[in-house]
């Protein structure tokens, strides 16, 4: 279980101390432990669904905050991975990762395509939540659809000067931007809103590892980057 008393003082001020007071994250991550992220009767999802899918967002990047929490926020880009995940935090410090739509969700991966040559799937984190939740395993971090204003909660409110260099106005008249990362993140990628409107999910982060420790197992699934090279 997450180191209650470190968590909570590094996010919440000394004075608040009621349980009841705490953001729907900050119980998320109160409640984790080696079995399971959530409890199977969880009355806490349905709030912390809703707070990823609606809470305004104040900054956008691809790095989470460090901890403890320091003022004022700030807002980078998610480093690792192949292709571009941005960090996005709300106004009760609580962090999501959002992946965007690539493409459409009936769109399939031609058969010539190798796994790993494919775009990532916003949908596919969502449905990964809901069906881990049926097979009650729960231990994939909660995900939520969402629609995001690019030029209003990513563009206008980053900090991040390499991200910021990204965005432009394509040909159509819609907001694009593309990022850094090891694959698809340039002008021929970009990721492109209706007008500025892009859909994508939202997933739960886990608890720092600085406050929470953890251990880390490699996939016995996981699979290779090359085209003739199996995974070890």
């Amino acid at each position: 279980r997450c180191p209650r008393s470190r968590l909570l003082t590094s996010v919440i001020p000394p004075l608040l101390t009621s349980y009841d007071t705490y953001p729907a994250w900050l119980k998320f991550h109160i409640g984790i432990n080696r079995y399971e992220l959530y409890p199977r009767q969880d009355p806490l999802m349905p709030t912390l669904l809703r707070d990823l899918a609606t809470q305004r967002i104040v900054s956008s990047g691809t790095t989470s905050l460090p901890a403890p929490l320091p003022p004022p926020l700030p807002c980078f880009q998610k480093s690792g991975g192949t292709q571009l995940k941005l960090i996005m935090t709300f106004p009760n410090y609580g962090q999501a990762l959002f992946k965007p739509m690539k493409q459409t969700r009936d769109q399939e991966t031609p058969i010539d395509f190798f796994y790993f040559s494919d775009f990532e799937r916003h949908n596919a984190e969502i449905a990964a939540f809901h069906l881990d939740r049926i097979l009650d395993f729960r231990r994939i971090p909660p995900v939520s659809g969402r629609l995001v204003n690019i030029t209003k909660e990513i563009r206008d409110i980053t900090t991040d000067k390499k991200l910021a260099k990204t965005f432009f106005i394509s040909p159509a008249g819609n907001v694009c931007f593309y990022g850094e990362c090891s694959y698809y993140c340039s002008t021929e990628h970009a990721l492109c809103g209706k007008l500025d409107r892009l859909e994508g999910s939202m997933a739960t982060l886990l608890p720092d590892k600085t406050l929470a420790k953890r251990r880390s197992w490699r996939s016995p699934w996981r699979r290779s980057y090359h085209k003739s090279k199996k995974a070890e």
